[in-house]
């Protein structure tokens, strides 16, 4: 096959869906509109800074943290009694206290360090998710549009092939007239045009609502909204074929599986610092009046903590870590061998189309010939107006054939791309 390029039915130079003075759009305009518009990219993009708020806050845990306390009290007597001399002194009856005091972990069993690392972790992986979901909704986008494409032409060849039947019923009215022919040919016509009508508005039904949808999935008024392509070339996949293990790990799912599995890590690392010792330092300022005297004193202090009590059910915690770290790594070597199987079905889509493209192409030659030679017939009364008629139905099926190959083409050529890592 090498470079042969092959074009549609040669009906058009640019397509446009209703024509008119409208705004017309080329599929690189609608992706466009995709990335700016559509909801499913809005919202993964709204979870990036989510994302990033949660990294901001795990950097804070690196810095002291500073409290600050006050209360007040009135008893109705003295919660302090004291014996002095044979007398009773109450004391604080009333009165006020107050402190700011300011912390700062010395070591947390690395959970502080292991939580900023896994913050960063989701936000990379958040980019990631955002990525992917641009992905799928411009492939859905390329659907959408070449949907439009394939009905826009079904739509040019009814009327093509309404402009033949006026032709053939021309010919026959003025047959019937003559005496040569039925009026049983005449109906036959008519029928097969009524046939026409029914489907240009069943076509004309669902181009309607394709456009409809694409243009809410892009987030566009459909009025006015119309298709534009400046001539469709078809070239062997040959030309964009990759090494599938190779480009595996350009994969966004690639991606995102290596961020599961460090998580995984990350996890198991916070979960084994929670039961290690724990070391802080403080210091603080106080004061209260409780004793009817003016006090304040400044204080620093440290503080170790060991959760001996936890380590029993801790290291069932861990083991139970252990266990979905395992199951990450086990899922991230399943679902590659997965996606290698995914790049090459998507592969054999592509070359099964190519290859349906080729045979409708020459479907279309040689139903167009034969209803060259059937028309020549006709008119020289070798063949019915049956045989006539058949022969533009078959030329109708195979143009709308080609039509369909073309468009799932394309889009099974963005999908090759896409699970390639090229999209």
């Amino acid at each position: 096959m090498g470079n042969k390029k092959i074009y549609f039915c040669c009906f058009y130079l640019s397509i446009t869906v209703f024509g008119g003075a409208q705004t017309r759009y080329t599929l690189e305009q609608c992706k466009e509109f995709t990335r700016n518009n559509n909801n499913e990219i809005v919202n993964s993009r709204l979870q990036i800074k989510e994302a990033e708020q949660t990294k901001k806050e795990a950097f804070t845990k690196y810095f002291p943290s500073v409290s600050a306390t006050g209360s007040a009290m009135n008893a109705s007597t003295g919660t302090m009694k004291m014996d002095m001399m044979g007398n009773t002194l109450s004391l604080m009856k009333n009165g006020v206290l107050g402190g700011v005091t300011a912390t700062q972990p010395v070591f947390a069993g690395g959970n502080i360090l292991n939580g900023n690392k896994l913050a960063k972790v989701g936000l990379e992986a958040s980019k990631y998710q955002a990525k992917l979901s641009e992905e799928e909704s411009l492939l859905l986008t390329e659907q959408y549009y070449w949907q439009i494409v394939s009905l826009q032409e079904k739509i040019k060849t009814i009327g093509y092939m309404e402009t033949l039947l006026q032709s053939i019923r021309k010919d026959v009215d003025a047959s019937y007239q003559a005496g040569i022919t039925t009026l049983n040919d005449v109906l036959k016509v008519k029928l097969k045009q009524n046939e026409l009508a029914s489907k240009r508005l069943q076509v004309e039904s669902g181009l309607d609502i394709s456009v409809k949808t694409l243009c809410q999935h892009i987030g566009l008024d459909s009025d006015g909204f119309a298709i534009q392509i400046d001539s469709i070339g078809i070239e062997t996949p040959e030309k964009i074929h990759v090494n599938h293990a190779a480009v595996l790990s350009e994969r966004t799912e690639s991606k995102l599986l290596d961020k599961n599995v460090e998580a995984s890590v990350l996890q198991l690392r916070i979960k084994k610092g929670e039961y290690m010792p724990r070391v802080v330092v403080g210091a603080g300022y106080m004061y209260h009046n409780l004793t009817d005297v003016n006090t304040d004193f400044g204080v620093v202090f440290a503080t170790v903590s060991i959760p001996i009590s936890d380590w029993w059910g801790g290291s069932h915690a861990i083991r139970k870590q252990k266990i979905n770290k395992q199951i990450a790594i086990n899922n991230q070597q399943n679902s590659s061998e997965q996606l290698l199987l995914q790049m090459q079905k998507t592969w054999n889509d592509l070359e099964e189309s190519y290859k349906q493209v080729l045979l409708a192409n020459e479907s279309v030659s040689e139903a167009t010939e034969n209803l060259r030679l059937n028309q020549d017939y006709f008119k020289a009364g070798t063949v019915s107006l049956t045989d006539l008629l058949d022969a533009e139905s078959l030329l109708q099926q195979s143009c709308d054939q080609y039509t369909e190959s073309n468009s799932d083409y394309q889009i099974k050529r963005s999908k090759y791309l896409q699970v390639t890592g090229r999209y």
